[in-house]
């Protein structure tokens, strides 16, 4: 086994199956709907989750590889929005992970016709960085669309799909996964806000810099995770079995 061959897929299958549990302990669950997907290091391939599990079901097995060139034969279990993944990793080399959901706020606050403030800390990377996208809000089936997607989206960390859901990326599969809850929950709590009727406040732009810098740099991104996993591992003891099989 090389470091990029089985042990590295191995180690990739475990961490997305762990992002996975994140997502659904935090609102993202629909059916077994919404992808997670992350780069293999070194090649033009990616594991994206099967489309037969939601994230509250999946394992490492059920994480299926596929390449980003769309011309490929996909594996009979991808998820149908597999071009969506393929489109955005071929435009953005420096994402190597991709989290597509219907979390309900995200969803509700797409549809909205305001922007996101950093009424939280949860909005600080996404205030100016969340455009949406309006050409469809169908499910991204084939490539020309997923192609729009991934110019709406640019070179942000995220893009609304109006009344479809959203797309989060990241440098890594932690900060894609985190940054997925985070902007869930920033949505949520501006809702809130909005619908009090009452005028409420927002963090100033040096603080969202602030914010972005401390709150969210690289060693609190991988606490939030490390955090994450260890509740999983509290409340889903099988799940130790997973992290046993590959090296800390």
């Amino acid at each position: 086994m090389t470091p990029s061959g089985t042990v590295a897929e191995h180690r990739l299958a475990v961490n997305l199956a762990l992002g996975s549990l994140q997502l659904s302990n935090t609102g993202h669950d629909d059916f077994n709907q919404g992808q997670i997907s992350a780069r293999l290091p070194g090649s033009d391939s990616f594991l994206i989750k099967s489309a037969l599990r939601g994230f509250s079901e999946a394992a490492p097995a059920d994480m299926i590889a596929a390449r980003i060139d769309p011309d490929e034969p996909p594996d009979r279990l991808a998820p149908p929005e597999l071009p969506l993944h393929q489109a955005i990793y071929a435009a953005r080399p420096d994402v190597n992970a991709i989290v597509h959901s219907h979390a309900p706020h995200t969803l509700v606050f797409g549809a909205l016709d305001t922007e996101l403030v950093a009424l939280s800390h949860d909005a600080a990377p996404f205030v100016d960085r969340c455009p949406r996208f309006t050409l469809t809000s169908n499910t991204i089936l084939d490539i020309e669309t997923a192609r729009a997607v991934a110019d709406a989206l640019a070179d942000n960390p995220a893009v609304f799909l109006r009344n479809h859901g959203g797309v989060i990326v990241g440098r890594t599969l932690r900060h894609a996964v985190v940054a997925a809850q985070l902007l869930e929950r920033a949505c949520q709590l501006q809702i809130t806000a909005l619908a009090t009727g009452v005028k409420f406040f927002h963090s100033s732009s040096a603080d969202i810099e602030a914010k972005n810098a401390y709150i969210y740099s690289d060693l609190a991104v991988k606490s939030y995770w490390d955090y994450q996993v260890r509740a999983i591992k509290e409340r889903s003891p099988h799940v130790r079995e997973w992290l046993s099989t590959v090296t800390a």
